[in-house]
């Protein structure tokens, strides 16, 4: 298992750099990989890691586009316009999960 050091502290990542634990995970590590990847996150970013986070410690997997859209009430667009490209991979990386069933 790989290790990287984010605000300070070591965390565990996989070779793409999602962290494997996500009790390593705080605002302060979100706030570092969203930079990582050019994101100034703002509140209606926090709602998205919110969401996608409460979810995964219910269901034990990570939301996809279509459910973040449809259960958590964000829509598609919107998602597109905070995370750029691929939301979905990106909301997972910075919200400390791991990446999403059929991201590539």
């Amino acid at each position: 298992m790989t290790t990287s050091t984010i605000e300070g502290r070591t965390v565990h990542v996989n070779d793409e750099g999602f962290l494997t634990d996500p009790t390593e995970w705080d605002e302060q590590v979100a706030q570092a990989l969203a930079a990582r990847i050019g994101v100034d996150l703002t509140e209606d970013h926090w709602a998205a890691i919110r969401f996608v986070r409460e979810d995964y410690a219910t269901r034990g997997e990570t939301a996809t586009v279509r459910r973040i859209s449809t259960v958590g009430g964000i829509a598609t667009k919107k998602l597109f316009e905070l995370f750029p490209r691929q939301p979905a991979k990106k909301l997972a990386y910075v919200a400390g999960l791991p990446k999403p069933h059929g991201c590539v």
